[in-house]
């Protein structure tokens, strides 16, 4: 890879072997980098959400409903778990281990680097808008349908050691009203102040990284 990803280096499948909700929180300040026939995109992850189920009733695999789409939820942990909603890819990386349907939704990037592929492919110069919310950052870096199952832990999809969030928030999950008491779990996370975030509501807790 030509200019700042010849450096880059995919994370070890070691990392993805933490619990989600753990997961959820190492991923934040790390680099999701996709090479596609049009160039490089890449950007800092700086919100995610965690999906544990079968017990969560906000998890496509709740009561472990294993489907097609689901499949590769039940795969080694560090999968790319990408699926449909609306007209939007929306990009999960598979966490739990193997036979445990779980996922890390990625919700929003900080753009780094190919941001003029970026904006070419949203159709909109404006930079915090790019890759705030979890169907633009698809868009954002080419990450499709196609991607569905490809193990991160190598190019042309992968994600790589960033930054270390001097504080993350912590709150409700968005956009699932209609999953009883799941709604109301505290487990969307995201870095503390970034103005790249999906959403800025208010945190029900923060807390300090270590350093």
């Amino acid at each position: 890879m030509q200019g700042f990803a010849k450096e880059i280096v995919p994370l070890s499948d070691t990392f993805y072997e933490q619990s989600t909700l753990e997961l959820a929180k190492a991923l934040l300040g790390c680099i999701l980098v996709n090479k596609s026939n049009e160039g490089i995109a890449a950007g800092y992850i700086v919100e995610t959400e965690a999906y544990i189920g079968p017990s969560d009733r906000a998890v496509h695999s709740y009561n472990n409903k294993r489907t097609a789409r689901t499949e590769v939820m039940y795969y080694r942990s560090g999968h790319a778990y990408t699926y449909l909603m609306h007209t939007h890819c929306l990009f999960n990386v598979v966490s739990g281990g193997e036979g445990n349907p779980e996922a890390v939704l990625i919700r929003a990037l900080e753009p780094l680097f190919g941001i003029e592929l970026m904006k070419d492919r949203r159709g909109i110069d404006d930079l915090t808008k790019l890759t705030n919310g979890p169907g633009k950052l698809t868009k954002s870096l080419g990450i499709t349908m196609v991607d569905y199952g490809h193990q991160l832990m190598k190019p042309p999809l992968f994600i790589a050691k960033g930054f270390s969030p001097e504080s993350i928030s912590v709150g409700k999950r968005i956009g699932i009203d209609n999953s009883g008491e799941a709604r109301d779990y505290p487990w969307r996370f995201w870095v503390t102040k970034n103005k790249y975030v999906s959403r800025h509501q208010k945190s029900e807790f923060v807390f300090e990284t270590e350093k």
